[in-house]
């Protein structure tokens, strides 16, 4: 490009602090540079520009224009604007400034996940229609919101454009889909913008089904992963525009530029899929409660359980509960009973032991099937026999190469069949128990394909569809038939219908799991059954196959889930752990770790844990020489609650300084993660 003349310098504020997007945390900060006349009236604040950066050309936001620069030496021209489009407002900087804080997290980063890649042939579209007339809404009815305490007020709040915020849990068999559809509609109505944000295809293809039966297809704008480039820029241009008025999709939605936006909802908040895979890794409820403090609109955590960190939300009095009352939950949910595990109670009935039910379970099942309705049976893995073990001392089989876990291969039967390592894939035909030296070997967790198969020869003549794994079946006929799934892909009965019973097996490997939030996922995965099943007066009823004596299956048989999440939230700050204190979990080499340490200035009552080896399923991102630099660790960095960025900005100054001295080493930075190790 040819090189400009002072002449050609701007007449009004000539010179643009931009953001080059680079990923180097000491690279994250304004660069001055001068705008030309000709450039003036585009290059505007939250535009995307091109400036060349360290000799090369690079992609940049105007953050600001400013009269004068406080840099000594001679500026550079900016190259050009990219788009005269303001894809970068100021709503979404200030969230995005918020969020690269809290998360120890450069802007550039966030970004990349906010705003989709720029497609010149979405800019032809239309965005000039307003949202009336891209069809007609039809009034919708808010009488499900008036079964819980403080249900109707809340609605006139959000409705009126007060900031209300609300924890709500939906009374078991609620559509909540259609419940929040409602509500969204009525806001968009009402002329403001609404965003919900679901965790996956499944729950968003049941939210627009629930939203068309109110607006038409052009009034609901839906963002998922499947989008392609042009789609997802032009569906970004629309709501920027204020023409998208009515907004829903899965993760990245959550940053969606939703003008006026009055109301904002999260739904299943405990859900692992909320959480970017990312840098800086971002939990949409974090991203939807800053956007409430921000932008003051109302906040919705719709949950059928409630997550530790939505009960702090509560405790604290900045989200209120919205609950039904217990006589309209005893009125709605399932009979819960819970029923032993043990060999003893297998035995009582040779066709319950065929299929590992204790008799009560076989029961329940035989009922429902009896009445023409179909049995939701849900086991915690896919497979046929994912893990076996020593058959004398029940240790864990373990591959000889690799110590591995050994199982059985998929779509084999029992004869024949070779153990090989879940690891490695090695067989092993000549397996012995290195604890005792036992031959024998015997299925810990019989996986959805074997269990089946088992119920099949049980109920014989009864049809059985297994939906788990690449083959999730959506819907089922409300007939005779057992559904084997794995947790979260139960088919949803077809026309509003319920399963007749719901069998809960192998609840151990859920509960048994070395997890912080074993107990709290297992209640969400359970509770997802129970929602799918007929109430208790028409004869509905779930058998849970797990110590009767366990709190969390107490809590269950009860529908208790704030007590549940209330004592899930005193455990943890028995112990220190998240949400009742603030934790960061660094992972590298533990070089580079050290180094770290050395220049992380902590506030008051931190305290530092480790390093110890990564857990051995996850790995560093990038490519790491483990035979140069030794097996990767992690420190956990723990702080007192206090302000949210306080510990994000600690660690965001270390890895300043650790980017100023050229450490290239992988090293991973998530404030407050889902799993600690």
């Amino acid at each position: 490009m040819a090189s400009r003349s002072t002449h050609d310098i701007a007449r009004n504020r000539p010179v643009a602090r931009v953001l080059p997007l680079l990923g180097p945390a000491h690279l994250d900060r304004g660069f001055d540079y001068l705008v030309a006349e000709d450039q003036s009236a585009t290059a505007q604040p939250g535009t995307k520009v091109r400036v060349r950066f360290a000799g090369r050309l690079v992609d940049a936001l105007v953050l600001e224009r400013l009269s004068d620069s406080d840099f000594d030496g001679n500026l550079r021209f900016i190259e050009r604007v990219i788009s005269p489009e303001v894809v970068y407002p100021e709503r979404i900087a200030k969230l995005i400034d918020s969020l690269a804080k809290r998360y120890a997290g450069t802007r550039s980063d966030i970004i990349r996940l906010a705003i989709p890649p720029r497609h010149a042939g979405a800019e032809d579209a239309d965005t000039t229609t307003s949202w009336q007339d891209l069809g007609t809404a039809a009034e919708p009815d808010l009488s499900a919101f008036s079964s819980y305490r403080f249900g109707e007020s809340f609605v006139d709040a959000v409705i009126a454009g007060h900031t209300a915020r609300a924890a709500w849990q939906p009374a078991p068999g609620e559509d909540w889909a259609a419940a929040l559809a409602a509500l969204a509609v009525k806001v968009a109505i009402e002329g403001r913008g609404a965003l919900i944000v679901v965790p996956d295809q499944r729950d968003l293809d049941l939210l627009e089904h629930a939203v068309r039966a109110h607006v038409s297809a052009r009034q609901v704008t839906v963002l998922h992963s499947g989008l392609g480039p042009q789609a997802r820029y032009r569906r970004y241009l629309s709501i920027l525009s204020g023409q998208a008025r009515l907004v829903i999709g899965t993760r990245s939605a959550a940053f969606a530029p939703v003008k006026d936006l009055s109301l904002a909802v999260i739904v299943a908040d405990g859900d692992d899929s909320h959480v970017s895979p990312l840098a800086p890794y971002p939990h949409v409820r974090e991203i939807l409660s800053t956007r409430s403090s921000i932008e003051q609109c109302s906040l919705v955590i719709a949950s059928a359980t409630r997550s530790a960190e939505a009960q702090l939300l509560v405790r604290s009095g900045w989200v209120h509960e919205l609950v039904a009352t217990r006589e309209s939950v005893r009125a709605r949910m399932p009979l819960i009973r819970a029923a032993g595990d043990s060999e003893f109670e297998m035995i009582r009935d040779p066709r319950a032991r065929s299929a590992r039910l204790p008799l009560v379970a076989f029961e329940a099942a035989r009922k429902a099937l009896d009445r023409d309705e179909p049995v939701l049976i849900q086991v915690p893995r896919k497979g046929y026999i994912p893990v076996l073990a020593c058959g004398n001392c029940r240790a864990p089989a373990r591959c000889r190469a690799c110590n591995g876990p050994l199982g059985l291969p998929p779509d084999t039967g029992e004869t024949g069949s070779v153990p090989t390592c879940r690891w490695c894939g090695r067989p092993d035909s000549k397996h012995r128990c290195g604890e005792c030296g036992s031959p024998k070997l015997r299925a810990v967790v019989l996986g959805s394909e074997r269990t089946a198969e088992e119920l099949g020869r049980a109920f014989p003549s009864t049809p059985v569809v297994h939906s788990g794994g690449n083959r999730i079946v959506d819907t089922i006929e409300q007939k005779t038939g057992l559904v084997v799934a794995t947790p979260g892909a139960e088919p949803v009965v077809a026309g509003g219908g319920y399963y007749g019973a719901g069998l809960l097996l192998d609840t151990w490997a859920l509960l048994g799991r070395q997890d912080l939030r074993a107990g709290e996922d297992t209640l969400a995965k359970w509770v997802a059954v129970a929602n799918r099943v007929a109430p208790q007066r028409a004869g509905g009823e779930v058998i849970v196959v797990a110590d009767p004596g366990l709190r969390v299956v107490q809590e269950f048989v009860r529908w208790d889930v704030v007590d549940a999440a209330e004592r899930e939230l005193a455990e943890r700050g028995e112990v220190g752990f998240p949400p009742t204190v603030h934790m960061a979990a660094v992972d590298g080499a533990h070089e580079s770790l050290e180094r770290f340490r050395s220049l992380l200035e902590l506030p008051e009552g931190a305290d530092i844990l480790g390093p110890v080896d990564l857990p051995a399923n996850d790995r560093l991102p990038g490519e790491y020489d483990e035979k140069r630099f030794g097996p990767a660790q992690r420190i956990l960095v723990r702080t007192p609650l206090g302000p949210r960025s306080q510990l994000g900005e600690a660690l965001k100054a270390a890895a300043v300084a650790r980017s100023l001295r050229k450490d290239d080493l992988p090293l991973r930075i998530r404030v407050d993660p889902v799993k600690i190790g």
